[in-house]
């Protein structure tokens, strides 16, 4: 379209009639002509100036559209608004009436803390806030109307000011329920919650019925709990008193009056405390530590008072057990209580003790004079034992050799004299354990505990019985093991030796079993045989000295020390001793015995030969030892084995000789005891600084315990005296 054909169609308005539109055309074709027979520049300028309306005309229409359009939209919205309105009005009226409805107070407040609305009950039995209670009233002004209200019944103690800020401070709560108590003894129970919009809806609930019939069966269970409690004091032997705070009687129950001798008519409530004890004073005084001064403080005080309790008695010796307890509401309560039985009936027993301490103190002594005179006849009897079994050890020994000798040059009496050693080999047999039983019984058993492996020793015993079992067509199986245990290598092989020894003695035909199985930490050392087994009546028997239960058994086996000495050693020991048999069929003894982890000494394997003329590379010997004889004795052994001995009778000569002469000697034989300087603990310290890792013992005839512990914590090896030339042998041959 054209700016002309614009421009007219601008003119146009469509509402206009037919004539209407045709008279604009004529009008506007008439103009254009006119514009053209001219052609001149004057008419150029009132044409720009028809279109410019024309444009502006054509605007104008098209903002009165958008105009229009807007006015309809908002006539539409002030439509919706109206109908919001009213709606809104219906539900404000709607929640009026459902809020007036209600039974309880009710009230609302803003984020800004006005009040939006409240119902006609909200503030009851409050008529001097109901011309304050109109929307628009700020919650703390509300909260000042009600603490200065008169139908406000404030607590004791506080006032209008401090019950206001106790109540503003629960306005921050998110809920809050509490009571509020009215003049008149009416209640309101108070009930508060945060909106989510930050706003504050409050309800108040009317309690004062419930609350009095709470109050009324308060008092009703008082009441009852009172009678029971008359009832409860009335029955009891003692006598109670019960004093309130101001020390006046509030309570006490017929026992008072039978026991402490005070007339029922002086009893009344109210009474103070002085004036009753003055009645009780007037039959019973105070017994003890206890002080009338004493008494009263304690009473006085104002609280915290400790439980008391004392004594009474009267001049007729009777007494009374007294206790006093404070109560939670500041008083206290006195009980009193007879115990003149008890005292009576100790008094009774403390002489009866006397006499029968008197009678034992007797009979004691008579004891202790027998235990004494059988101990030292049983100790004699052990000290005999064990010199005798000395003295004959030596004649024996020389019997033996003189029997060996005789063999070996008088072949045609090889058995009879076979027959005789046999019978040497016995009596030595029973002596050595006559000896073992001296030293049990004395306690000179010297025990030396450590980790010790049952295999090596259950396989010596095995090799020391196998011969004898077979003999007598017996089966002896003992089961290897690799078990540790901590237990007198000595003492647990000789204990392990006589009950397999009886084993294979008592037992005609069949299997003699050997084991030791774990249970926990401890192993279980069992020794199980096919013999004739032991009666229930004979376990305890067994055990006792020269006790032999079959009689098929010779004297020359043995005299029925073997189990005596097997119960004592385990007893030493610590290690639980079992039997069990059924006759005809087996028999069981068990030792219980700890396991460790600690690693067993070396096997007593011997070590490589030392020559009596030497023969290898020169080694050196240093030996400490103060005694002479014993120093040229060991001196001269060591020579014949070839060894080169530096000997000295002291550590400090030890020490001044290897500083003199720098020798390095090879083995280190330290006696304990060297006089009044440095000991062989000392001894060996030192020489260890200046010798580390030569080996060494420690040569000492000293067993007791605390010079063990001594050496063990040392890493010190003991070598016993006497000193037994193979252990000496093996230490020097081994190098360690």
């Amino acid at each position: 379209m054209t700016q002309d054909a614009a421009a007219t169609h601008a003119f146009l308005d469509p509402e206009d009639s037919l004539e209407r539109q045709n008279e604009k055309l004529i009008q506007i074709v008439d103009a254009l002509v006119r514009q053209v027979e001219r052609g001149g520049s004057g008419s150029g300028e009132a044409y720009a100036q028809f279109r410019r309306a024309a444009l502006l005309e054509e605007q104008v229409q098209a903002r009165t559209v958008e105009l229009e359009n807007a006015l309809e939209m908002l006539n539409r919205s002030n439509a919706r608004l109206a109908q919001a309105m009213r709606e809104t009005e219906a539900a404000r009226r709607d929640l009026s009436t459902a809020i007036e409805t209600v039974q309880e107070g009710f009230a609302m407040f803003d984020l800004l803390r006005r009040m939006v609305m409240c119902n006609s009950r909200f503030g009851m039995h409050m008529e001097d806030l109901r011309d304050t209670l109109r929307p628009g009233l700020r919650f703390d002004d509300y909260i000042a109307h009600v603490a200065g209200s008169r139908s406000l019944s404030l607590p004791l103690g506080e006032t209008p000011q401090m019950w206001q800020a106790r109540r503003l401070a629960r306005h921050d709560d998110r809920h809050a329920i509490f009571n509020v108590s009215l003049a008149g003894d009416h209640w309101v129970q108070v009930s508060q919650h945060r909106t989510p919009g930050g706003g504050t809806v409050i309800m108040q609930t009317d309690v004062t019925d419930m609350i009095r019939a709470e109050r009324q069966a308060r008092e009703r269970m008082l009441d009852d709990q009172s009678r029971m409690a008359r009832a409860t004091l009335d029955h009891i032997k003692q006598g109670i008193c019960i004093f309130d705070g101001r020390l006046r009687l509030a309570g006490w129950n017929d026992g008072l009056s039978q026991l402490m001798g005070v007339p029922t008519p002086r009893l009344r409530r109210g009474l103070q405390f002085p004036a009753l004890w003055r009645m009780i004073d007037q039959d019973f005084g105070l017994d003890g530590d206890m002080t009338m001064q004493r008494l009263t403080t304690w009473v006085e005080a104002p609280v915290a008072r400790q439980p008391l309790r004392f004594r009474m008695r009267s001049e007729d010796q009777r007494f009374i057990d007294a206790s006093a307890q404070q109560m939670p509401d500041g008083g206290f309560v006195f009980s009193f209580t007879d115990i003149t039985a008890e005292r009576r009936a100790i008094r009774d027993l403390a002489r009866t003790n006397e006499a029968l301490e008197e009678r034992v103190r007797a009979r004691t002594l008579e004891l202790e004079d027998a235990l004494e005179r059988a101990g030292r006849a049983n100790a004699s009897r052990s000290r005999f034992v064990a010199a005798t079994s000395h003295d004959l050890l030596q004649p024996l020994s020389a019997a033996n050799l003189f029997l060996s000798a005789l063999a070996h040059d008088d072949p045609a009496n090889r058995e009879v004299l076979g027959k005789a050693h046999d019978a040497l080999h016995s009596v030595e047999a029973i002596l050595h354990a006559l000896l073992d039983i001296s030293k049990l019984e004395l306690g000179h058993a010297s025990m030396d505990v450590g980790p010790v492996a049952l295999g090596p020793v259950l396989a010596q015993l095995h090799d020391q019985f196998a011969l004898q079992a077979q003999a007598k067509g017996l089966r002896l199986d003992i089961v290897p093991t690799g078990l540790v245990v901590s237990s007198d290598r000595t003492y647990l092989k000789r204990v392990l030796q006589n009950l397999i020894g009886n084993a294979v003695r008592y037992t005609g035909t069949g299997r003699v079993l050997v084991g030791a199985r774990r249970r926990g930490g401890a192993a279980v050392v069992e020794v199980w045989d096919t013999g004739p087994g032991i009666a229930e009546e004979d376990m305890q028997t067994i055990f006792r000295e020269f006790s032999r239960l079959n009689a098929r058994a010779s004297a020359s086996e043995g005299m029925g020390l073997g189990l005596a000495i097997v119960e004592r050693a385990c007893a030493i020991l610590g290690h639980p001793l079992d039997v069990a048999s059924e006759p005809g069929r087996f028999t069981r003894f068990s030792v219980g015995v700890p396991v460790t982890i600690a690693r067993a000494p070396d096997a007593e394997a011997p070590g490589r030969a030392l020559s009596e003329t030497g023969g290898g590379p020169e080694r050196v010997a240093l030996l400490v030892e103060n005694d002479a004889e014993v120093r040229r004795a060991m001196c001269h052994l060591l020579e014949r084995w070839g060894l080169t001995v530096l000997d000295v009778e002291s550590g400090e000569a030890a020490l001044a000789l290897l500083d003199e002469t720098g020798a390095e000697p090879d083995f280190l034989l330290v006696d304990q005891q060297l006089g009044a300087g440095m000991t062989g603990l000392d001894t060996i310290a030192a020489l260890r600084l200046l010798l580390p890792d030569r080996p060494l013992r420690l040569v000492t005839a000293d067993r007791s315990p605390e010079l063990r512990d001594a050496a063990r914590q040392a890493g010190v090896t003991i070598l016993p005296k006497p000193v037994s030339t193979h252990d000496l042998r093996r230490f020097l041959g081994r190098g360690g």
